[in-house]
């Protein structure tokens, strides 16, 4: 507000912070049919590797391999041609690495 009462509107400034560590975040929705989303953030530009594997420690496919900017990212994962059961899935970014768990439900 101005000295003399007046105002005016400004417009809206969005700000998006960048990651200051990596992360790997659970998937959502978890148990999932046949879709769902997996999250991550990378504070740096790095190569990374998503794979998701079975109870057997089998790769059952890769959903990343390639250079990322930092940032935070998503990536789909579509289970429609698997069985039920636990899956694991992992990233490697850097020195970064992490595995959790998910649960497809048919």
């Amino acid at each position: 507000m101005d000295n003399d009462g007046t105002f005016e509107y400004s417009n809206v400034v969005e700000v998006e912070l960048a990651p200051t560590t990596f992360t790997l975040d659970q998937n959502y929705p978890n148990p999932f049919n046949p879709t769902t989303m997996i999250r991550f953030s990378l504070p740096t530009t790095s190569v990374v590797i998503l794979n998701v594997y079975n109870t057997l420690g089998e790769k059952v496919v890769t959903l990343l391999n390639g250079q990322m900017e930092s940032g935070y990212h998503q990536v789909s994962f579509d289970a429609a041609n698997l069985p039920s059961g636990l899956y694991l899935y992992e990233i490697k970014a850097g020195e970064f690495s992490s595995i959790k768990k998910m649960v497809l439900l048919k």
